[in-house]
């Protein structure tokens, strides 16, 4: 029987022949020669005994009858492979039934071998990723970092030429990290580049990525695609998204992002993204200063759509906030109400198959996507491939992605606007309350937060193709912060002990004009830091909570999948969780970079009653840490309120400041966030 295991070995070097040397230990694939490909089948004999010389390790492929890859086959190896290009998604909709569909490992094993050479690299590792982390005989495989195989797309490209030179010349033992450059996509001229260690942010980046894994678009098996309010999920994961980068915006001196809502004007933003794709042998296209989106004609992806289809979709969709109400392609009306309204809103707009019905309301997300990523070549007379804007692991590094999301984000702000505001009876915990937060950094003052530069190494071995083996760093530099414990004084009036839901956010204190923010902008820009459950004790209660215990990050470890370290022991509930622990935002993005002045935030502390939040179910492993934007794994979300509640409707009349805001439950520190550029480097240990 084969074992599982070996299947995580067909993710790496994903260019290079099936039959090489895979793995630590040196390891080949014993592959039937029907299963080679034409070009080495005649040699079949000659090429695997040769690569078979030093191996270590050989697992045998069982030869058996291959399902039909026809469809999958039909994305050219050489392409570009996009999430949001519904040609790509049918696709990749069909590999995954066929790697969910065999019945043991021995086949899957078998198909996957046999699809490695056939398929395209990108195709294979997203589908390969899918089946894995949804079948019940494999979801317990600790699934490696994407970046780790596809460096291509978060490493600067000439970084490579050293890297292959480092490989083939220096002895494992000897090499040295090479350094990717800080910011090399534009110069100061450029104000929006100011944001570089935002977009260009390799953890950043993988968390999108990731989650678009976790919450795929298309799956015969519904249940792949319809996971607990997945709809407003995709919501609050993006609007978090753009208050965090409104608040980096703030930490530059610059303005709130500007909405991309009028398809007819040009896109003011250049961007040129200096990445080569390994796999397409191509530079990743740029767009430049004051390019106007138009109709798509792309006949090889079947693509034929118009900017009148985008703006038809927007209307209708907004046709539904007003009425109140969606209908489903069997004529029913889906009520819009305060329990489920954003999850439906949020399952018609990004939309995936989960959408009540397409055929109304389209596929206004992710077309806009491929719209913008095509704007350089529409009509494919250039034969250049989709932007940075198509594809979910590079799309947050162009500065339009977050006009476009801004844009989508005041959508679901017009639902939520028709909400009725919450009131203090549904704010306030009877006989609890709050009397006092404090922010502590590791050898810092009180309430002020600092930031730095870090410069951390991650190994790239695995995707580096046709190179000697051994591991390969790279050293790429990126925001950090001092940890830090915040300690919060609660007094339960009661004579019996109570939980409560403790809620932190963190948001701007001024605007980008020096004035003081109102609530109903404010909100908007209130990031989450965490959510805990605590105990309460009859009289005062003193709750310390430290900065990485944070229900929103992950650790650098797992942001990286360094997968030998902080994995659990094999076999048990929580190695079944690990890899839905891949999807988090990187902790050391937790905090915004701050002014060297000093940025005025304010912290706002909440704890809510748990009776109220409660969801009942258990959850087992470490896995439900960083469920605030990915929820956890096979279950419901673990809190019954709306996400970003309290701050996810307008507030009521009267509080029109945060300070008017709060009830007895809540508490507001004035916070700094201050950045010292220096640069530290990470310790390995």
């Amino acid at each position: 029987m084969a074992n599982r295991n070996d299947l995580l070995l067909l993710f790496e070097h994903p260019n290079e022949p099936v039959f090489m040397e895979k793995g630590k230990t040196i390891t080949v694939f014993d592959v039937p020669d029907k299963f080679l490909t034409d070009r080495y089948r005649p040699i079949g004999t000659e090429v695997q005994t040769r690569f078979g010389e030093r191996a270590e390790k050989r697992i045998p492929v069982k030869d058996i009858t291959l399902p039909d890859l026809r469809i999958p086959m039909s994305l050219g190896r050489n392409e570009q492979f996009s999430l949001f290009i519904p040609r790509h998604r049918q696709i990749a909709g069909r590999l995954i039934d066929i790697f969910m569909g065999v019945q043991s490992i021995d086949d899957l094993q078998s198909v996957a071998v046999f699809s490695h050479d056939r398929l395209n690299p990108y195709l294979f590792n997203y589908c390969l990723s899918v089946a894995l982390l949804h079948r019940p005989d494999t979801r317990a495989l600790n699934l490696p970092s994407f970046a780790q195989h596809f460096p291509d797309k978060f490493v600067d490209s000439q970084v490579f030429r050293q890297m292959r030179e480092e490989a083939t010349v220096v002895s494992e033992g000897s090499r040295m990290a090479i350094a990717v450059p800080r910011d090399y996509t534009a110069s100061d001229l450029n104000a929006e580049h100011r944001l570089w260690y935002f977009r260009e942010d390799m953890g950043v980046n993988l968390h999108h990525w990731h989650w678009h894994l976790v919450y795929p678009t298309e799956a015969t098996d519904r249940r792949i695609v319809a996971k607990d309010r997945r709809g407003e999920l995709f919501y609050y994961m993006h609007q978090q998204l753009i208050a965090r980068y409104n608040l980096e915006r703030f930490s530059n001196s610059l303005p709130r992002v500007v909405r991309y809502n009028d398809f007819r004007q040009p896109i003011a933003e250049g961007y040129f993204p200096k990445m080569d794709s390994m796999v397409a042998s191509r530079s990743w296209p740029p767009r430049f200063d004051n390019t106007k989106i138009s109709d798509l004609r792309r006949t090889s992806d079947q693509i034929n759509v118009d900017i009148a289809n985008l703006e038809r979709w927007r209307d209708r969709i907004l046709e539904v906030i007003q009425l109140g109400y969606a209908m489903d392609d069997n004529g029913t009306r889906l009520e819009l109400n305060e329990q489920r309204g954003i999850d439906i809103l949020g399952n018609i707009i990004e939309s995936s198959i989960l959408s009540p019905n397409r055929t109304l309301y389209g596929d206004f997300h992710n077309m806009a996507h491929v719209i913008i990523s095509y704007a350089h070549d529409p009509d494919h007379r250039h034969l250049e491939s989709f932007g940075v804007m198509g594809d979910a692991a590079t799309a947050m590094r162009d500065p339009v992605f977050y006009r476009w999301h801004a844009y989508v984000d005041d959508i679901f702000q017009e639902h939520k606007g028709r909400l009725p505001a919450y009131t203090v009876s549904q704010l306030r915990y009877e006989g609890v309350l709050l009397s006092g937060a404090q922010i502590s950094s590791d050898g810092g003052q009180a309430n002020t937060l600092t930031t730095f530069w870090q410069q951390s190494d991650v190994d790239l071995s695995r995707g580096m193709d046709f190179v000697p083996r051994g591991n390969v760093f790279a050293r790429f530099t990126h925001l950090q912060h001092t940890p830090f414990t915040y300690t919060i004084n609660v007094n339960n009036l009661g004579a019996v002990q109570r939980f409560g839901t403790m809620r932190i956010f963190l948001g701007p204190k001024m605007d980008e004009r020096g004035q003081p923010m109102v609530l109903r902008e404010q909100r908007n820009l209130m990031i989450e830091l965490d959510k805990f459950v605590v105990s309460l004790n009859p009289g005062m209660n003193t709750i310390r909570r430290r900065s990485t215990e944070s229900s929103v990050t992950i650790p650098f470890e797992r942001t990286f999948r360094n997968l030998d370290e902080n994995r659990p022991v094999a076999g048990t509930p929580q190695e079944l969780e690990f890899n839905f622990c891949g999807c988090g935002w990187p902790q050391h993005m937790l905090i915004p970079k701050g002014l060297p002045e000093g940025l005025q935030c304010e912290l706002f502390v909440m704890i809510s009653n748990y009776t109220d939040d409660r969801i009942e179910q258990d959850l087992v492993g470490n896995c439900s840490d960083a469920s605030s934007y990915c929820g956890v794994r096979d279950r419901l979300y673990p809190d019954r309120r709306a996400m970003g509640y309290p701050f996810d409707r307008p507030p009521r009349q009267g509080a029109d400041r945060l300070v008017n805001f709060l009830t007895p439950n809540m508490s507001v520190v004035n916070v700094i966030i201050r950045h010292e550029n220096r640069t530290v480097l990470r310790s390995m240990n």
